[in-house]
């Protein structure tokens, strides 16, 4: 019981950030600490960043990435984005060794993967050389498989109806 566990929220559908943020309230409730350290979403003001505030010490919220990882003519150039997702790396690396921490949820790592922003056996190794009583969420698309091999628990989120393919946009209080 004193092991913690290895959980991945992925697949194409929306929810996989909630279901870790839920997750998150869940053992905050219990008086655990939580550091949430996200990947790729920029440091906008967001519901679940001012939640969380309110709810400090026992969660902590980390947005380190630089927002959307496009090809588009005058984005954000890759070198940025790597750079942003070694750095949130480097902090989950702490927050994995420290003891101090009971969960540690890295929001859409799964993506950084994909996009070539953190390499899978950096994230592999991390998750290797946790504290042993630590408990590791990981969410995002396209989880590599080897992480899934190593994964306590996985859940794949599928995309089955989303207002936006009907034109809506996102709405502040469901969608951030």
């Amino acid at each position: 019981m004193d092991q913690g566990l290895v959980i991945v929220f992925t697949g194409s559908g929306k929810g996989k950030t909630s279901a870790a943020l839920g997750t998150a309230l869940r053992a905050s409730g219990h008086g655990m600490y939580v550091s949430m350290v996200q990947f790729i979403k920029s440091p906008l003001p967001t519901g679940e960043a001012q939640a969380a505030g309110r709810l400090a010490p026992e969660l902590e919220f980390i947005s380190m990435g630089r927002g959307f990882v496009t090809g588009e003519k005058g984005a954000i150039p890759l070198s940025e984005h790597r750079k942003a997702a070694a750095d949130a790396l480097s902090l989950a690396r702490q927050r994995a060794r420290s003891g101090y921490w009971d969960v540690l949820i890295l929001d859409e790592i799964n993506n950084a993967v994909k996009l070539g922003l953190v390499d899978i056996e950096d994230v592999l190794n991390l998750v290797r050389s946790k504290q042993p009583k630590l408990h590791v969420v990981l969410t995002g698309r396209d989880a590599h498989p080897d992480l899934i091999a190593l994964a306590d628990l996985v859940s794949e989120i599928s995309d089955v109806k989303h207002p936006f393919e009907r034109g809506v946009p996102a709405r502040k209080g469901i969608d951030f």
